[in-house]
């Protein structure tokens, strides 16, 4: 505890501290974790209202547009007089026929700009289905020109609005998933540890039957099993069902193995004296003595669930187009055209990195901060 408030919590605050502070102090010394935390909120941010922070209309289809490349911004807009402005501002590009191979080509138009519009207006979108709204963070100036940050894909639909939009299934099918999978890990688990007997023995051969399954090509039969004209949303329910009910089963075992070791302690058996509920000594000695294992159990549980459902999308066996998500924009990357002249429809790909290394710097940092006094 003496390192955790090395240099700026003094010994008076940490003794009067609460366990809250605790984890919060412990927390904010860990960098990385910080920046984990930074990203998480701006990823679930921008899956809050993606609406926001797309140009155009993610399933807007644009012949002309197919494979665009990214246009690259400019952030200082000089004048004929030599001076120069921040207002940043995109070349748009034109179709040109190649002399040489006769092939359609992007060529950037140098003598044309469209200005990149702050807080801009475009196409409508629902915020949280409470109202609609089209304001954009950015927006071109020129309605008529649409922009494309990262580019087009073989339709035409703009692949950083796409992205954007992607993020609302693919993170919180990771955090409906994990709340599925940790209630039924911690009801079962509970139960197994805490009770023994018949219950422990049924319950612990269920866990092994489900352990001892090979977890992808499960999820591939149930998700190949999910009719294909199902809605979007009952798709999205039911492959998160799928994730959750094959990832309880170690969050069970792990909360058993705190219940067998925590039952016989002092505090446990003082309360049961006391004439404490059972629910209160699970709920309120149990549990929140081995919280840092639950926190990091959900925080590596969620990357899982992110990287299985984009698994599934690009594989062509969990969520189907038009539903958008990481995993379905990968699909647009699986052939051999797109690796060699559309780079960038592998964008998703690296925001599905970025959102898995953030919440696992975050997880690493809460799991350390969750027990202080181990410092």
């Amino acid at each position: 505890m003496t390192d955790l408030v090395a240099g700026s919590i003094d010994a008076k605050r940490v003794a009067v501290a609460s366990q809250w502070q605790l984890m919060w102090w412990a927390f904010r010394r860990h960098h990385l974790a910080m920046l984990g935390l930074v990203v998480v909120v701006i990823l679930y941010v921008i899956a809050a209202v993606p609406g926001f922070f797309a140009i155009n209309d993610p399933s807007r289809q644009n012949a002309r547009a197919a494979f665009h490349p990214p246009q690259q911004v400019h952030w200082i807009d000089t004048a004929e007089d030599g001076s120069w402005r921040f207002s940043p501002y995109l070349h748009p590009y034109r179709l040109v026929r190649n002399p040489q191979t006769l092939a359609a080509e992007y060529q950037e138009d140098r003598t044309r700009k469209v200005g990149l519009t702050l807080f801009g207006r475009g196409y409508t979108y629902s915020v949280l289905g409470l109202f609609e709204t089209d304001i954009h963070l950015f927006a071109s100036s020129d309605p008529r020109q649409p922009l494309y940050l990262l580019g087009a894909d073989r339709l035409g639909r703009c692949v950083w609005s796409r992205i954007m939009q992607g993020a609302q299934i693919s993170l919180s099918v990771g955090l409906v998933g994990v709340i599925l999978s940790l209630s039924i890990g911690v009801v079962l688990g509970g139960v197994s540890g805490y009770y023994g007997g018949k219950a422990d023995f049924v319950i612990q051969r269920v866990i092994e039957f489900i352990l001892s399954l090979p977890t992808i090509p499960i999820w591939l039969a149930l998700a190949a099993a999910l009719p294909q004209d199902w809605p979007a949303v009952t798709q999205y329910f039911m492959i998160t069902l799928i994730l959750s009910l094959t990832g309880w089963a170690q969050l069970a075992r792990v909360v058993r193995g705190r219940f067998l070791s925590l039952r016989t302690e002092e505090f446990v058996t003082a309360a049961r004296l006391d004439g404490a509920s059972e629910a209160r000594i699970i709920f309120r000695h149990m549990l929140p003595s081995f919280m840092s294992h639950i926190i990091a159990s959900i925080t590596l549980a969620i990357p899982a669930m992110i990287l299985a459902e984009t698994s599934l999308s690009f594989l062509g066996l969990g969520l189907q187009p038009p539903t958008i998500s990481w995993g379905v924009l990968l699909r647009e990357a699986q052939n051999i055209r797109s690796i060699a002249t559309a780079p960038w429809l592998f964008a998703p790909g690296v925001a599905v990195v970025v959102a898995v290394m953030a919440l696992n710097f975050l997880g690493d940092g809460l799991r350390d901060a969750a027990d202080p006094y181990n410092k």
